[in-house]
């Protein structure tokens, strides 16, 4: 049995999780290549119209995969952590969006639902998924402990790695994006290139301790729901006075970035902040004038040039 595991959205953040998962139970696994202009056409051919950058991305990714393994491995993601907080419907309903768009092929899914409001926590997700892979209780078990603690080593090495960078020279910019839009070759790493060669130290807001971010965002706003947008607000208290300047990056059209964004802006008064929106389009000359002046403007800032 061959597991396909689209990178695409929440494989940036669980990338670890799930493959040290099927690793501990000896299951074989692929992972569609990072973006690429294809994959971006086959998203945009397949996925529906009205869906977001990164929705297109994903099903783009789904397509890849098809016919070259068993199972393809989607996860939905209702409600976390101990306040239940939702996810965008998009993580949702993303089960549900790819057995219809594929209806016709009878598509194979392996997948797992997260929904703590329904009790279904991730353990017992990861142990209903493990029965479906054939595999006893105890193995499931080891795996998915074994899994959880390389996640943790993980995400411990990446804020470690990322707090040493805050000592740098340079100039330090926060970068406010989910990790599948920062990190995916074809909408994020194109920004963090051109920032590198401008000689600035990106940081990224999504590289955080997320329990710590979510409590920092409670006292921001009692009544913002979804849990990824708050880890990365809570992400801007815990960096603001560590960097020059904040890039806010989302994909077109995304409605929880374009309302938690447009909070930022009008909350966040003592840094400058520029607001990027990617649809996909080929070319990034305009992103790059964007970031150019953007780090222009800090450099005299930062030189004593520009007053707030």
């Amino acid at each position: 049995m061959k597991i396909g595991i689209p990178r695409a959205f929440l494989y940036y953040k669980y990338h670890v999780l799930w493959e040290t998962f099927f690793e501990e139970l000896g299951i074989e696994y692929i992972v569609s290549p990072k973006t690429n202009k294809d994959i971006i056409k086959r998203g945009e051919r397949h996925a529906m119209d009205e869906s977001c950058l990164s929705s297109k991305i994903f099903t783009g990714h789904v397509d890849y995969l098809i016919d070259k393994c068993d199972y393809i491995f989607i996860p939905r993601v209702a409600t976390l952590g101990t306040h239940k907080d939702t996810v965008c419907s998009k993580f949702q309903a993303i089960y549900d969006v790819i057995n219809n768009i594929y209806r016709e092929k009878n598509l194979k899914i392996l997948y797992y639902s997260i929904d703590i409001i329904n009790k279904d926590t991730e353990l017992k997700a990861f142990l209903k998924m493990g029965k479906f892979l054939g595999k006893k209780k105890v193995q499931i078990l080891k795996a998915y402990y074994i899994a959880k603690q390389a996640e943790k080593t993980a995400k411990m090495l990446d804020i470690n790695n990322q707090n040493s960078l805050l000592n740098s020279e340079k100039l330090k910019i926060l970068i406010v994006s989910h990790p599948y839009n920062i990190y995916d070759e074809f909408v994020g790493k194109p920004i963090l290139n051109t920032l590198k060669e401008l000689n600035c130290e990106p940081v990224l807001a999504c590289v955080v301790d997320e329990k710590k971010a979510r409590d920092k965002a409670r006292k921001i706003s009692s009544t913002l729901p979804w849990t990824f947008n708050k880890e990365l607000v809570g992400a801007i208290s815990i960096y603001k006075n560590k960097v020059d300047g904040i890039i806010l990056v989302s994909s077109f059209p995304c409605g929880p970035d374009s309302l938690v964004n447009e909070m930022i802006i009008r909350r966040v008064k003592d840094k400058p902040i520029i607001n990027l929106v990617l649809d996909g389009q080929e070319g990034t000359a305009g992103i790059e004038t964007r970031l150019e002046s953007f780090v222009d403007i800090l450099n005299l800032q930062k030189e004593g040039g520009v007053h707030e």
